[in-house]
């Protein structure tokens, strides 16, 4: 976490809003276009996206247990401050507690994440992701899913990450690409007792641990688990890098190459996080998903 002890997220007004129709009025007929649409109906309450709900439940961390702010959402937005006063509108009519925004006219706001202190960034554009991982933050895009959260777990917050290349670096997998399955594994096994170097995302689950940290097993308003392609013997050099870190994982799922979608429908994830874009097609179909768009199976996608 940050100096003040909170999780600070970065949202785009696209991830957090459902603008589809007035971006492709932006992709159809220009700028000006849409500005003027934008301003028209700045009083129209726009709808939830797909991180919506996700920064709901982020949000309302704060109000549990003894009060306090564990979590900051921040706007990161291409809008000009003229057509984002539709957004904050919105953010105020839906009761969401985020006053600090950055607004670009145009532009990438990627390099605000940076000076906001942000932990991660949420945003529908991979550019602005990739430029933000470059830079060494967590961020993701986030992907359209259709799917409705009905697990146990409804009233708590469910993340779910992949490990390598997303909580982990992607030594591991490096390995795996260049010399297949035997070699990776041979690899892992006697490397089961080293901690991997960690991932874009090691922080953000540090992040979490520390709100977990405040509240018993039982009562902790938050589960995390990390799904991954993994399987005997390699399992081992996953829980012991997490041990560590210091950092409690409430559910591991080591499934060997089947598919994940299933699986995080089980867990209930509020959201996922994969660096493999398969997977995420996968996942998509089942729950929220975020595309981390590092490591060495995404090379040429970023360059």
């Amino acid at each position: 976490m940050n100096d003040q002890q909170k999780m600070v997220v970065a949202i785009s007004s696209r991830a957090l809003f459902d603008l589809a129709e007035s971006h492709q009025l932006f992709e159809t007929q220009g700028v000006e276009a849409y500005c003027k649409y934008q301003i028209e109906r700045e009083n129209e309450i726009l709808q939830p996206g797909a991180a919506f709900p996700l920064v709901k439940k982020l949000l309302a961390l704060n109000d549990l247990g003894k009060p306090r702010e564990r979590v900051e959402v921040i706007l990161l937005s291409r809008n000009s401050a003229d057509t984002g006063l539709r957004i904050f509108n919105s953010i105020q009519e839906h009761k969401l507690p985020i006053t600090r925004a950055a607004f670009t006219n145009g532009l990438s706001p990627f390099k605000y994440v940076e000076p906001f202190g942000a932990d991660v960034f949420l945003s529908t554009e991979a550019e602005d992701v990739a430029n933000t991982l470059e830079l060494g933050f967590a961020a993701a895009t986030m992907l359209p899913s259709n799917s409705q959260k009905t697990s146990e777990s409804e009233h708590k917050l469910c993340i779910a990450f992949d490990g390598d290349a997303v909580v982990f670096s992607d030594e591991a997998e490096l390995v795996y690409q260049e010399k297949g399955l035997a070699e990776f594994s041979k690899h892992e096994a006697l490397a089961a007792k080293k901690p991997l170097p960690g991932g874009p995302f090691r922080n953000m689950l540090a992040s979490l641990h520390s709100i977990q940290s405040e509240f018993s097993i039982e009562d902790s308003p938050i589960r995390t688990a990390i799904i991954t392609a993994r399987s005997a013997p390699a399992h081992e050099r996953v829980i012991r890098t997490l041990r560590a870190w210091n950092i409690r994982i409430d559910e591991a799922v080591f499934l060997g190459g089947l598919p994940k979608g299933a699986f995080l429908k089980t867990f209930g994830a509020d959201i996922f996080f994969d660096d493999q874009e398969g997977h995420c097609e996968s996942a998509r179909e089942h729950v929220p998903t975020g595309h981390v768009p590092h490591g060495v199976k995404n090379i040429r996608s970023i360059k």
